[in-house]
């Protein structure tokens, strides 16, 4: 089972469709589960602040 947990929800990302990426202004890792990402639900980068769908 995975310990990362959703940037949005934090919720654990063991389901499918879970994804991460990293900051587009700083490359800090953003992870995010299938349900914030099916339902644009915003993420703000714990680093910079930027916020995202």
């Amino acid at each position: 089972m995975s310990t990362d947990k959703c940037t949005s929800c934090h919720a654990p990302l063991a389901e499918r469709g879970a994804t991460e990426f990293k900051c587009p202004e700083c490359s800090e890792l953003i992870r995010r589960c299938a349900k914030c990402r099916l339902q644009s639900i915003p993420y703000i980068c714990q680093k910079c602040g930027f916020q995202g769908p």
